[in-house]
């Protein structure tokens, strides 16, 4: 599963806008400052990485009282599980998983509510301490701090739901499908399950309008699915970005209702050029985008 690293189509207006933004953020150096993105406001800069933590004001319509975290999963020197399209494009998921943040803040920005992004660029979200990097990728340490500042971005936010974007992985070319994850163990379990199933409902029905069907692997706890980088990690045993506190490992989670989607999986070559073509991206923007609303009795 990737998450365990830590783990031309036709375009609607707002794909189109978000695309040209996730362009020309990645085409940009990591510490790329958050004023690349119109809108964008960083959230306490001296605590995450520039471009990592930042806030977007409604764009249109009466605004909503409700703050909407994403989270694109991994970045900086994790870059997340690597596939390759059908024409042999390698894609890493970092980039893919931007490229839906972006698309998503787009599309709910129209629709009224505030967002914050956990990194706006290829950068990670935490910036680095000693003892967080070696050899150019994250130590065990420099993956729990990253994991857990998302926690604290969304917190420090006052979202009132959180996603994460990530994709999936496997060592057999042939699997794929859609998975969506949620913590049971969190006082509001029944929240997160039903932002949970709202999330792979719309994903996959977006999808299947755009021509892109994919397989329903299901709604599941997060229990079994967190990073394994280190016993400790082993140990805990959830999501670091969904999951409760830990005596001596996790003392800051989330405090909000959320959910994780692997909408697909990034080593299956056709999923992977999916994830990497404007259609698949924006089906799935349009899905997250779609869940909120119904989560909140908007749709």
């Amino acid at each position: 599963m990737a998450l365990l690293s830590g783990p031309g189509a036709r375009v609607g207006l707002a794909g189109a806008a978000a695309i040209a933004v996730a362009a020309a953020l990645l085409g940009a150096p990591a510490g790329s400052a958050a004023g690349g993105v119109p809108g964008g406001r960083a959230i306490d800069p001296a605590r995450f990485e520039a471009g990592s933590c930042v806030s977007f004001a409604p764009a249109s319509g009466p605004p909503r009282r409700q703050t909407v975290f994403i989270d694109a999963g991994h970045g900086g020197p994790d870059p997340g599980a690597v596939g390759a399209t059908l024409a042999g494009k390698p894609i890493h998921e970092a980039t893919e998983t931007l490229r839906v943040a972006l698309d998503a803040m787009v599309l709910l920005r129209a629709q009224g509510y505030r967002v914050v992004l956990s990194r706006t660029t290829a950068a990670a979200v935490a910036r680095p301490a000693a003892g967080d990097v070696s050899g150019g990728v994250f130590t065990g340490q420099g993956v729990h701090r990253d994991l857990i500042a998302r926690d604290a971005c969304a917190n420090l936010a006052r979202a009132a739901v959180l996603i994460g974007v990530y994709l999936n992985a496997s060592d057999q070319s042939s699997v794929g499908g859609s998975l969506t994850l949620y913590d049971a163990d969190r006082p509001f379990w029944r929240s997160n399950r039903r932002l949970a199933q709202f999330v792979q409902q719309c994903v996959l029905a977006s999808l299947k309008q755009s021509g892109l069907g994919v397989a329903d692997d299901g709604v599941h706890s997060d229990v079994g699915y967190g990073s394994s980088v280190t016993s400790a990690d082993q140990a805990y045993g959830h999501l670091l970005i969904l999951g409760p506190a830990k005596d001596g490992y996790f003392s800051a989670p989330s405090r909000m209702p959320g959910a994780l989607i692997e909408p697909l999986f990034i080593t299956n070559p056709a999923q992977a050029s999916l994830a990497d073509g404007a259609a698949g991206e924006h089906a799935i923007a349009r899905g997250l985008a779609a869940a909120v609303g119904r989560y909140f009795g908007a749709g």
